[in-house]
């Protein structure tokens, strides 16, 4: 799907607040809502704190770096504790760790030993509470509104944090003028309390698992190799990076644009964020109007252009107005860009993998933005504040470059409603040795003619068999009959292989039938499941005790409690595929 395809008319017909008809929905944008304005509050506070802790340049753009960092380093794992886990528990834990966190940051500033260093652990530590909270929450966006209202949804909550913005930041630098930053931190850990009550109050569905959960580490794995698999994932992140680098000059730098070339102070500083959230807030409202007249590639390239135009205004404005202005610009930037992103992102995914892909995602623009404002401090620091913000513009406007390389999509162009498997293969338990690795092949008999069309269609199954878990895929044909083909790919464990037959999607199903239209043979291409047996240990034990194992089969339908104990049943090899067992 190229970057001039428009939205889908569902999104188009709906309205903007359509998704507030769901009340757990409208109790946690609220909540979140609250919570945004402490964290904003608190946002001035840190950085006009660092600005008198220490001056330079450098030093005091770590203070957003600090912030973004931890979803470079830890949203990969939260995505994957996401799916894994209980995503309520999950942001309960880091909504009580950042509030602890805050409370602390709290203490230490009213009992005046706060440390330039000190800080930037505590906004770190912030920092990583946030990292594990939005995964889950982005993920369990679609588990409270319907998927056709999933662009609606992810438009709201940026319109919520949005309009914080607008208000959050002045209320916050007038906070920290009149009573200082040690006021904006305390309001901050109050401001976690609506959120946490409202969590607590969810009762979300507990989930049926029809398999042990995965370990972090696999889950981490599978998402990356899903992502890596997936185009026009790939390209939303490289898209997404690029703009977090260049665009992290004015999170950055605009306290010192607010002390060094306005002349102002920490309400000029709270106005300037004031103005960018007036453009968030704009932008957001039409956002859903933007979406159904252009296609998500148009929209990031004028959100890009806009932050550009911002970013160059600031840096040769010396007046409030002006500056403000191009606050507004970068707003609207900001907004239409990385919610496209987001979107772009939850649409080309199944939900089983969601969590980990938002966090993937999460992962790439936040620590282009964790590295662009280091970047950018130390080119202020060296070459001057109004170079930094000329530079970052430029960027911009070059990066627009990429939408021919890396479009935009508007989704997958794929279905990715899930498709159960019709039946579930079994292990018999006659089988020594059930543990081992999974070996899967099939055998598809191709006319010589339409071999070049099977192996495109080949491989992009093999993209969709991957993604979904297999490994070490390979196409073969045999050397002494060149009509007979065998697809051959495999797992680490029986339970592995049947958790990727639960993967499918109905778009998964259609690939694999569309593959299965050149095999022209009878039957259905014959597969063969083979579990690895370690021969030593078949060969020491007793002839007699081998002889002990019932070679009985088990064809209850529903799964085991535990799959390894399972036996051997007749089905393909696609995510719903029919029985087969084809001779040749």
């Amino acid at each position: 799907m190229n970057e001039s395809t428009p939205a889908r008319p569902m999104t188009a017909r709906a309205s903007p607040l359509t998704p507030f008809k769901y009340h757990i929905f409208l109790a946690l944008w609220l909540a979140s809502l609250f919570s945004n304005f402490g964290g904003l509050i608190q946002s001035v506070g840190a950085s006009w704190l660092m600005t008198s802790l220490s001056p330079t340049a450098d030093v005091v753009a770590l203070v957003q770096a600090s912030t973004v960092l931890p979803y470079m380093l830890f949203c990969l794992a939260a995505g994957a504790a996401a799916d894994v886990f209980d995503r309520r528990a999950l942001m309960l834990a880091a909504q009580i760790l950042a509030l602890v966190v805050s409370a602390l940051l709290t203490a230490f500033t009213f009992a005046g030993v706060m440390t330039p260093w000190l800080l930037l652990t505590f906004t770190f530590l912030v920092g990583c509470g946030n990292a594990i909270y939005g995964p889950a929450w982005q993920s369990s966006v679609g588990e409270v509104v319907p998927r056709t209202e999933l662009p609606a949804a992810v438009a709201l909550n940026s319109l919520g944090f949005n309009l914080a913005r607008t208000v959050g930041p002045a209320i916050g630098g007038l906070i920290v003028a009149t009573f200082g930053s040690q006021a904006a931190f305390l309001i901050n850990s109050i401001s976690y309390i609506g959120l946490i009550a409202v969590l607590f109050s969810w009762k979300r569905p507990v989930e049926r698992r029809l398999f042990p959960p995965e370990t972090i580490p696999a889950a981490m794995m599978a998402g990356l190799r899903y992502v890596a698999l997936s185009p026009t994932i790939r390209s939303v992140l490289i898209r997404a990076t690029v703009f977090g680098l260049a665009a992290s000059s004015i999170w950055a730098l605009m306290p010192l644009i607010a002390r060094d070339l306005i002349k102002g102070g920490p309400s000029t500083y709270g106005l300037l964020l004031g103005a960018f959230g007036v453009g968030a807030v704009l932008s957001a409202l039409s956002s859903t109007r933007l979406r159904a007249r252009f296609g998500s590639g148009h929209i990031v390239t004028v959100a890009t252009l806009s932050f550009a135009v911002g970013s160059i205004l600031a840096a040769f404005s010396t007046t409030l107005p002006i500056t403000m202005f191009a606050m507004v610009l970068g707003g609207a930037g900001w907004v239409l860009a990385l919610s496209t992103f987001n979107i772009s992102v939850q649409l080309s995914v199944p939900r089983w993998v969601v969590g980990r892909s938002v966090a993937i995602y999460q992962t790439a623009t936040f620590g282009g933005m964790a590295l662009g404002s280091w970047l950018w401090g130390l080119a202020a620091h060296h070459f001057g504040l109004v170079f930094s913000l000329a530079a970052a513009g430029g960027v911009l406007v070059a990066s627009m470059l990429l939408s021919r390389v890396w479009p935009v999509p508007s989704g997958s162009g794929e279905d990715l409603d899930p498709r159960a498997p019709d039946t579930t293969p079994t292990l018999n338990q006659a089988i020594p040795h059930r543990a081992g690795q999974v070996v899967v092949t099939i055998e598809y008999l191709v006319a010589l003619a339409d071999a070049p069309h099977f192996a495109n269609a080949m491989r992009k199954l093999a993209q969709a068999r991957q993604r979904n878990g297999a490994r070490r895929w390979s196409l073969m044909v045999d050397v002494t009959d060149p009509e007979l083909w065998v697809e051959r790919f495999q797992y680490p464990s029986w339970v592995d292989y049947l958790r990727q037959r639960y993967r499918g999607t109905v778009g998964d199903r259609a690939i694999w039938e569309h593959a299965r239209t050149f095999h022209r043979g009878d039957a259905p291409p014959r597969v063969r499941r083979l579990i690895a047996q370690p021969v030593e240990h078949i060969a020491a034990a007793p002839s007699a005790e081998r002889e002990r194992v019932p070679a009985i089969a088990i064809t209850d339908p529903a799964l085991p409690p535990d799959p390894s104990t399972a036996t051997e049943s007749s089905t393909s090899d696609s995510p719903t595929e029919t029985p087969s067992g084809r001779t040749r």
